[in-house]
């Protein structure tokens, strides 16, 4: 596949483009890559504090670790989805200037996410030894749950990144739909809470990010093995993502120069 050999034989430019990136997300601040743990943990306190006032009927066990189980996984999305829409357009500068596979600064965007999201995958480790949780063999499904959802973003993200450029609407519309998708998703509350009959709830059910949040939630929180028939199929679909959206880039990439 042409995109696994321009990886290899752009790879030094890739891994600069990943240091470029997690570098600029912390330029000028004090803290630095402390953010990547502070900004969850305030997250989190927010809604820890905040949903379960207003849901007292809940019943959900454990909801700080629930919470942040949810949260960080979903940043990871945020972050990526956001930066990728406007990558090939932040970088017209370089574009017009040089060649180079069109493509690194998207897979730079999900690999530089990718080492956020492992690093504060720490703050769980960290909250589940200090709730009583505890570790188990069950984070061996970590690497596998993250790599699902590296493909699913960066499908994502060829098709959204590449469009922005000559509909730069998108960027906008992107976040309203971020917005949306985060309250269509399992992260502070609980599936359990709607009605298994409705519409909503199957709804929900079939949103790749709720299949891969409870995966998450099941190896960090729940300590069993993820429903891998469900993981499977959402693996199918952001393999699809992943070469239509390839496809939608190379051909509208053609015309990137001009456009910017």
């Amino acid at each position: 596949m042409q995109i696994i050999k321009n990886i290899c034989n752009y790879r030094e430019l890739l891994k600069s483009n990943v240091k470029k990136d997690i570098r600029g997300r912390y330029k000028g601040s004090f803290l630095g890559v402390l953010w990547s743990f502070i900004n969850p943990l305030l997250q989190v306190v927010v809604y820890w504090i905040v949903f379960p006032y207003l849901f007292r009927g809940a019943g959900i066990d454990n909801y700080l670790v629930y919470l942040i189980t949810g949260i960080i996984p979903w940043n990871f999305f945020l972050v990526v989805i956001t930066g990728g829409t406007t990558a090939i357009k932040g970088n017209a500068g370089i574009i017009k200037k040089v060649y180079f596979p069109r493509e690194i600064l998207l897979i730079s965007q999900v690999l530089s996410g990718l080492v956020n999201f492992l690093i504060s995958c720490v703050i769980i480790l960290i909250f589940c030894i200090g709730t009583g949780e505890g570790v188990s063999i069950y984070l061996a499904t970590l690497p596998l749950l993250a790599l699902i959802q590296a493909i699913l973003n960066l499908g994502l993200i060829f098709i959204l990144g590449a469009i922005n450029v000559y509909v730069q609407d998108i960027e906008h519309i992107v976040g309203f739909v971020l917005q949306m998708g985060f309250y269509a998703t399992p992260v502070i509350y609980s599936l359990n809470m709607l009605p298994t009959s409705s519409l909503l709830y199957k709804l929900i059910s079939l949103n790749p990010m709720t299949i891969i949040i409870n995966a998450y939630r099941d190896a960090f929180l729940y300590q069993c093995w993820p429903n891998f028939l469900s993981l499977f199929g959402v693996l199918v679909f952001s393999l699809l993502v992943l070469v239509i959206g390839y496809f939608i880039f190379r051909k509208l990439e053609k015309g990137f120069a001009e456009v910017l």
